[in-house]
């Protein structure tokens, strides 16, 4: 990791047992809860606008806009990294956040205006992926390469339990007692207290600097975060499986709200009680496809358990609520299972940086690129199947979608053994073999 020493206290033993760089411990404290508060308005900004007579037409489009500033959000996380540094990526994220989040409200909401609502709202998806990605490569520049499938995986968790986990449940609570215009104010807090948490607390040395060669020039430095597409085409595969994993997420939240409401007979609060319980077993699928992937190795869970499983449950999720209506129950197995299988994604977090290992910044810009247009790739595929074949064939196309990333996935190859040995001879092997991983990672910080 750095050249930090590490003191001997219950936490950092705790750190080091389950996978989390301690010097990045706070790190992962503040992304949960600035991911928290960015995920409140996330199950209930679409029937919020709904209820006070936006046209549907016109909230896609504020979520499609939305996504495409995420999207090249994302790619800029690590592409600016290496040029700044992540840390003051992160500062710059949660500056972007604060200030167009205040104009969204002030501006937008509480004047109803949809022009406003659409440049406010979408300006602001500069501001998470900054933030959010920023640290993500500030984990991969800190974390040896034996590591970096718990520690990407417990990075997922923090994400995936606030956005939209807790953030919802926050959502379900806060919007009875105090309103939901008052809700998005509450969101707002929670963000700068995040944000503030992360970037206090973590001194760790990589993300202090910038990750490109001394002397390397902006623009090249940028460059070698477009050119690796093509020079290495797994990667781009990579970033397409990333794109797929989650854009059935984002367009779900644009349409199934008014579907478990509306034609399943759901009310609001149980609508976003099962969208916690989805992300509640996606966060419990993020740990535990980390931990599977290190026994199958990366590509497989991907394969089997992300791709395969997805293209089983999408349907289900959306099939067995409508033909048991009013059983929340039913709801909410076929939730979890939709959102375990979209968790075990999560290796591509760790595999895509070691397909590239002497730009791993780069690397993780073309993933970071896939998870941000999954934001807008979402919402587009709910407005073009479902003006011509309605919500079934939204959830139709989201399901040969996933598909589609199994036969991807197929291509992609695990670089070096990632599995964990079942034998004692073995393990001892891969101890030695560890430092040699980690010296060539240190020199590709350099280069």
């Amino acid at each position: 990791m750095s050249n930090q020493s590490t003191p001997n206290t219950p936490l950092s033993r705790l750190c080091d047992k389950i996978g989390i760089p301690y010097p990045m411990f706070w790190g992962f404290v503040g992304l949960l809860i600035f991911m928290i508060g960015d995920g409140v308005e996330l199950g209930y900004l679409s029937p919020f606008l709904s209820d006070r007579g936006m046209p549907e037409g016109e909230i896609a489009m504020v979520f499609t806009l939305y996504g495409v500033t995420v999207g090249i959000s994302s790619w800029l996380a690590g592409a600016l990294s290496n040029i700044w540094g992540p840390k003051r990526v992160m500062m710059l994220g949660l500056l972007i956040w604060s200030v167009f989040e205040v104009l969204f409200l002030i501006y937008g909401l509480e004047t109803l205006s949809y022009k406003m609502i659409l440049l406010t709202y979408g300006l602001r998806g500069f501001g998470y992926p900054l933030f959010a990605y920023g640290f993500l490569v500030w984990i991969a520049a800190a974390t040896p390469s034996r590591k970096m499938g718990l520690a990407v995986g417990w990075f997922w968790v923090a994400y995936a339990a606030g956005l939209p986990t807790l953030g919802s449940l926050v959502a379900s609570v806060s919007i009875p007692l105090i309103g939901a215009l008052q809700t998005f104010w509450l969101s707002f807090a929670l963000v700068i207290i995040g944000g503030l948490i992360g970037l206090i607390g973590m001194r760790e040395a990589h993300g202090m600097r910038r990750l490109a060669p001394e002397g390397e020039k902006p623009l090249v430095s940028m460059a070698k975060n477009i050119t690796i597409m093509w020079s290495h085409p797994k990667v781009t595969l990579a970033g397409v499986v990333r794109i797929i994993n989650t854009s059935s997420m984002f367009g779900f939240l644009v349409v199934l709200p008014g579907f478990f409401m509306d034609t399943v007979g759901f009310t609001l609060e149980q609508w976003l009680q099962l969208l916690t319980i989805v992300f509640v077993f996606n966060i419990i699928g993020n740990m535990g496809s980390s931990v599977i992937s290190t026994r199958i190795g990366y590509r497989n869970t991907i394969l089997w358990l992300g791709a395969v499983g997805s293209t089983i449950t999408t349907p289900l999720f959306f099939f067995m609520p409508q033909a048991f209506p009013d059983n929340f129950l039913l709801a909410s197995v076929f939730g979890a299972l939709y959102g375990l299988t979209l968790a075990c994604f999560v290796p591509l977090s760790a595999l895509a940086p070691a397909l590239a290992p002497h730009n791993k910044a780069a690397a993780l810009s073309v993933l970071s690129l896939g998870a941000g247009a999954s934001t807008w790739v979402g919402p587009a595929v709910v407005a073009i199947f479902n003006e011509s074949f309605g919500l079934e064939g939204v959830v139709w196309a989201f399901t040969g979608l996933y598909a589609l990333s199994a036969v991807l996935t197929v291509f992609l190859k695990d670089p070096e053994p990632v599995h964990e040995p079942l034998f004692s001879k073995t393990k001892r092997r891969i101890k030695v073999r560890a430092p040699r991983l980690d010296y060539r990672w240190a020199h590709a910080t350099r280069d």
